[in-house]
């Protein structure tokens, strides 16, 4: 199995856990934030992650061998040598074309480009490059280390290459890949799931149900391991607006957008677990 060089943007869970996987199945990590905080905050949550998984005894090499392998970097310049990058930082499709426009000026012309966005089409983010047809969606999903799921998504100009070496790196974090083949908002999961999300949250909206007994609906009727206001306050409540509206504004269909019960949250300042309050108190 190849070991890769990987550049991680975005010292939050996602930016965190995805440097965690890579050092786990033995690749070398550096990872950047434009936050010191954040960086200092992420490598001691993968330190304590990794401590808790050697406690348990499910890993193959001492938490301090996996943790040797992560390495912080000031910033983007130290990506001239990965061999794929992977951007993980939040939800704004100017930001991520500035961290690729950057990145392109360091990287050599055979680094691969992957955005973990869920939301804004790998078209768009690629759009502002010298050379769009090196970015690929690569998306994971929360909890990183323990969902084994990654999207690997095709933008208009990706070309083959990029896909391959994207589906390869998934594989060698043992991860299962899936390919969509067409760049359209929200890939597969968040597209399906989305409306789950929505009709949730219409039926709570309506006072037909609470957010507790239609969590337990969905958990004990359908197997699902969360039901979907426990997931959207794990994923963020700002994450799941954001993500609506990119397929809202993509195809204008009013099945998709979002209650007004989700941006009331959202503008209230509670996103979920990561403030403590969403629709449950954490």
């Amino acid at each position: 199995m190849k070991h890769f060089n990987v550049f991680v943007v975005g010292a939050g869970a996602m930016g965190s856990g995805i440097a965690q996987i890579c050092a786990q199945w033995g690749h070398r990590v550096q990872i950047t934030d434009a936050y010191d905080d954040a960086l200092t905050k992420a490598l001691e949550n993968i330190k304590w992650s990794l401590g808790k998984m050697e406690e348990k005894g499910s890993l193959k090499e001492t938490s301090a061998d996996i943790f040797s392998r992560i390495r912080k970097s000031p910033g983007l310049t130290d990506a001239k040598e990965s061999d794929i990058i992977v951007e993980a930082v939040y939800e704004n499709l100017e930001v991520k074309r500035d961290i690729f426009k950057r990145l392109e000026e360091v990287c050599p012309e055979d680094t691969t480009f992957g955005t973990n966005t869920s939301s804004i089409p790998v078209t768009e983010i690629a759009a502002a490059l010298k050379h769009p047809e090196r970015v690929v969606g690569i998306h994971f999903f929360n909890p990183v280390h323990r969902m084994q799921l990654v999207e690997i998504i095709k933008g208009l100009l990706t070309d083959d290459r990029s896909v391959s070496i994207a589906g390869e790196f998934a594989v060698s974090i043992h991860k299962e890949p899936v390919v969509v083949k067409r760049d359209i908002a929200g890939f597969i999961v968040n597209r399906i799931n989305g409306m789950a999300f929505l009709e949730a949250l219409r039926l709570y909206e309506g006072g037909i149900a609470t957010p507790d007994d239609i969590d337990k609906a969905m958990k004990l009727a359908l197997g699902h391991p969360m039901g979907p206001f426990e997931l959207m306050d794990l994923v963020g409540l700002d994450v799941v607006l954001n993500a609506r509206m990119a397929i809202y504004n993509e195809t204008r269909s009013p099945a998709h957008y979002p209650p007004a019960v989700l941006k009331k949250m959202v503008e209230s300042g509670f996103l979920g677990r990561k403030t403590k309050k969403g629709f449950y108190n954490y």
